[in-house]
């Protein structure tokens, strides 16, 4: 624990007022800037920990100097979060930077979809990306078609990312109606409670 306090030590200090790690961080906030690598391949300014795939601006109010840090780091260390020029309390700032992810990671799948419909000229892709940009979700359907199509075309994605609507009696039936091979296209969008519905419908997980 003492090599990673020196560590975030010796990269905030230098570049504080402050002379302590407690005042100094009194000083930084979050700026709103934030950005998504894609992949896994960024790293913390502040503690170093490496494979970060979203990272954030925090900025000195004193020096001006900014870090692109880690959500984690932000929480961790009382970062000043705010909202329309209100500082925000812990769980509130947490909200805030959940739903900062979530947003990236909605435009990632938006990304991947446009990237799908531009490479492959069809009807049910196009419609896809529409029902996806109006509704934030999939249904069963169009996510087979979407994660068949997006692996043939090497297309990359991150499958957990999409969100698959079974709330609707309906979707649920597409999903009890359809052949488990198509089920395991898109079974890894499914939450663990839309796995455990696919299993009460006879659909069985995929086999690592």
């Amino acid at each position: 624990m003492s090599g990673y306090t020196d560590r975030v030590r010796d990269n905030i200090i230098p570049l504080s007022q402050a002379s302590t790690l407690r005042e100094a961080f009194k000083e930084w906030y979050f700026t709103d800037s934030h950005r998504d690598h894609e992949n896994a391949v960024a790293e913390c300014q502040l503690c170093k920990q490496e494979r970060l795939r979203y990272q954030f601006e925090i900025r000195s109010s004193k020096t001006q100097h900014r870090l692109w840090v880690g959500s984690s780091c932000i929480l961790r260390f009382g970062v000043l979060v705010y909202d329309q020029g209100q500082v925000l309390d812990s769980q509130q700032a947490e909200k805030k930077l959940t739903t900062l992810m979530n947003q990236m990671r909605q435009e990632s799948c938006l990304n991947a979809l446009k990237a799908l419909a531009e490479k492959e000229k069809n009807d049910i892709l196009s419609n896809a990306l529409s029902f996806y940009e109006a509704n934030g979700y999939l249904t069963p359907k169009f996510a087979f078609v979407v994660f068949w199509r997006l692996s043939v075309h090497h297309i990359d994605h991150c499958p957990s990312f999409f969100k698959i609507n079974l709330k609707i009696k309906r979707y649920r039936e597409q999903l009890s109606d359809m052949p488990e091979s198509r089920v395991h296209q898109f079974w890894q969008a499914l939450t663990s409670g839309q796995k455990r519905v696919a299993e009460r419908y006879g659909h069985k997980a995929p086999k690592v």
